[in-house]
């Protein structure tokens, strides 16, 4: 039950004043209407003096209190005063204010320790990913250099296998290195007009081999796409990491002797861009972490067949400094598609200067 100071100052004054009442009604020299008049005085002085009394005693410092703790969400600790501030109910406001600021501490709490299992977790990862490259190196130099009767052609062998995990390495810390600028907002997107449809030619060649190797199909939809291309204005070198990646994961994990369909569409002022294959798809409990540094799917993966989980992490960001949002779709047994908007140049005859992103810094 909530009851006010002044709430709390009637009730004492009415209750003082019926006692004083009367005690004067029953005495013999009053009359009934002194009587009324003694307890009308009586309820108001007492009122006034039990109000103050609260003011004075309790609420005043309650307000005093709530008031610095108002400087204190503020971050303004200089500005700590003792300032009288009067308003009602300062007790529950006070409680809501204790409520409220534990609710979003034990929240700050929550969330470091998911940030903290995060961190654990991508340490983890990198060191693992870093020791498998290491150590792979590391043998193969270490057989050669003990052993001197090492042949020519085992020696060659062992130095192209060190030299591959070297590679690996190297394209991991790269990796690293890019997604890092990515969440910082330092690299610069060079934005400039391109035909969508050559790029996409042009990394079907790339992968063509790979595809050849597993049967896949690459096809690029609708298939009457106008002889002057399909224009869009991006970073033609990150958009081209992006599809890339999406194309090479489609082939990796698509169906043998399947296909890869890259469709190019419309959407008002945008193009969206979608890659689909034909595998088994992705789990529903998987569909929102695909995302996330290093995530696999399948745990047991090792690097070489499941990758680093660091692609899809770099495209994401990439098409979020293009202000777009990847977005996956998948059924289990019918595939999965990976789609992202790309804004169409204003003036596609003139939309091929160079342009820059409003960023700091430069990858």
């Amino acid at each position: 039950m909530n009851i006010s100071s002044r709430i709390i100052a009637v009730i004492l004054s009415l209750l003082v004043a019926v006692v004083l009442t009367t005690l004067a009604w029953v005495g013999p020299t009053m009359e009934l209407r002194q009587g009324v008049l003694a307890a009308g005085i009586t309820v108001a002085a007492c009122f006034l003096l039990l109000y103050l009394m609260f003011e004075a005693l309790i609420f005043r410092e309650i307000n005093s209190i709530y008031a610095s703790l108002e400087n204190v969400k503020r971050k303004e600790f200089k500005k700590l005063s003792n300032k009288f501030l009067f308003r009602p109910e300062p007790l529950k406001r006070m409680r809501d204010e204790i409520v409220e600021m534990a609710e979003r501490k034990q929240k700050e709490i929550d969330e470091l320790k998911r940030l903290q299992a995060l961190r654990r977790e991508f340490l983890a990862d990198v060191s693992h990913e870093l020791k498998t490259p290491i150590f792979a190196a590391q043998g193969f130099l270490h057989t050669i250099l003990d052993d001197e009767d090492v042949d020519a052609f085992t020696r060659q062998r062992f130095l192209q296998k060190a030299a591959n995990s070297l590679d690996s390495l190297d394209t991991l810390v790269q990796d690293l290195v890019t997604i890092s600028q990515l969440e910082k907002g330092v690299v610069r997107m060079r934005r400039q007009s391109f035909d969508l449809v050559a790029l996409v030619q042009e990394i079907f060649e790339q992968l063509e081999l790979k595809a050849t190797h597993r049967n896949v199909r690459l096809e690029l939809r609708p298939l009457d796409l106008p002889e002057v291309g399909v224009r869009v204005l991006a970073d033609r070198n990150r958009i081209r990491q992006v599809l890339i990646n999406l194309i090479d994961n489609a082939i990796k994990y698509g169906r043998t002797d399947g296909h890869v369909v890259v469709t190019l569409q419309e959407s008002g002022k945008a193009i969206r861009v979608a890659v689909t294959d034909d595998g088994t798809g992705i789990p529903k409990q998987h569909l929102n972490r695909i995302f996330e540094r290093f995530y696999r799917i399948d745990k047991s993966r090792s690097r070489d067949s499941g990758g680093s989980g660091l692609g899809l992490a770099i495209c994401k960001h990439i098409v979020e400094a293009h202000k777009s949002t990847i977005r996956v779709r998948s059924e289990m047994g019918q595939g999965t598609t990976l789609e992202f908007k790309l804004l169409k140049p204003k003036n596609p005859v003139t939309a091929s200067k160079v342009t820059s992103e409003d960023a700091t810094g430069e990858a």
